[in-house]
């Protein structure tokens, strides 16, 4: 569906996007992650159609981006870091002027306003947008970005700056479009919630596209996994001084990169009077990878 070939983006000089090539067919959620000036925003707006890039070519659903910018909005959902918004409309009116920009007519604003409005428990008791708070307002822009029912939605930071129970809502409501066969491109800071909703995750650093794949391909790529042994004995002297072990509340944990020396030692417990209570596997983060790999 997406396909970029050596996407470059320079702003006087200033080398913001270096080289991206992607290739998503089947991808329902695709984040893209990095430090703040990593380029993310960049990219989004260019794959949204509003800036293009310096050089390189870049295909939605067939529809050059660059060229024929007016047909990939036709399909295109777009939320901006911020909410801007008319403060002055209420958010049904607000939901109407859009509407009338996308050629809808009334009936059908009027349909898709309630089935969105419902859908994100957006209950604005009559008052203009700017009497709104900051998640409601954030609702408010998610309700106008699918108005008319697009394929593909991309969200720069759709959570950002939100309270968790807010924050948590939106989530759980971009797993909903999924279900409906929509495609999701996000940037995010919370890395946790890229690990839970992505099917695929872009790492870009200076500009340069690090890595993109699925979870598990990131983890095979930028790290291995680990293990902690939770148990309990009572003279803990009777365990090897060179093993690397730690007291957590009433029990000890033992940690360990290699799985047959973990269980070595697990088996070997019981004889030394030990017990093992549960053994813990341990992929890294998201998190850990930005940090393995560096601003």
């Amino acid at each position: 569906m997406i396909q970029a070939r050596g996407i470059t983006k320079r702003y006087n000089g200033f080398l913001a996007l270096d080289g991206i090539d992607i290739d998503l067919d089947d991808t329902r959620i695709l984040g893209v992650i990095g430090h703040n000036g990593a380029g993310k925003t960049t990219l989004l707006r260019i794959m949204a159609g509003l800036i293009a890039p310096t050089s390189g070519t870049l295909s939605i659903s067939g529809i050059d981006v660059v060229a024929e910018p007016l047909r990939l909005k036709e399909m295109l959902g777009y939320l901006p870091e911020e909410s801007h918004l008319y403060e002055t409309m209420t958010v049904p009116a607000y939901l109407r002027f859009f509407g009338e920009i996308y050629g809808m007519d009334r009936s059908s604003i009027d349909r898709r306003s309630r089935e969105l409005l419902q859908a994100l428990s957006l209950e604005d008791g009559g008052k203009k947008i700017g009497e709104l708070s900051k998640g409601m307002k954030r609702k408010a822009a998610i309700a106008r970005s699918l108005l008319h029912d697009p394929s593909l939605l991309i969200y720069d930071e759709p959570s950002s700056g939100l309270d968790p129970m807010t924050s948590r809502y939106i989530i759980d409501f971009l797993k909903g479009l999924r279900r409906q066969e929509k495609t999701i491109i996000f940037s995010a800071h919370n890395l946790f919630q890229v690990e839970e909703i992505c099917d695929r995750v872009m790492i870009l650093r200076r500009g340069k596209q690090v890595a993109c794949g699925s979870m598990q391909e990131l983890r095979e790529m930028f790290g291995t996994i680990t293990y902690s042994a939770y148990f309990s004995i009572d003279d803990i002297s009777r365990l090897g001084k060179h093993l690397n072990y730690r007291k957590e509340g009433s029990l000890f944990v033992l940690e360990g990169l290699d799985i047959h020396e973990m269980n070595e030692v697990t088996t070997a417990l019981p004889s030394i009077g030990g017990r093992v209570e549960r053994i813990e596997s341990h992929y890294p983060t998201l998190e850990e990878m930005l940090v393995k790999i560096g601003k």
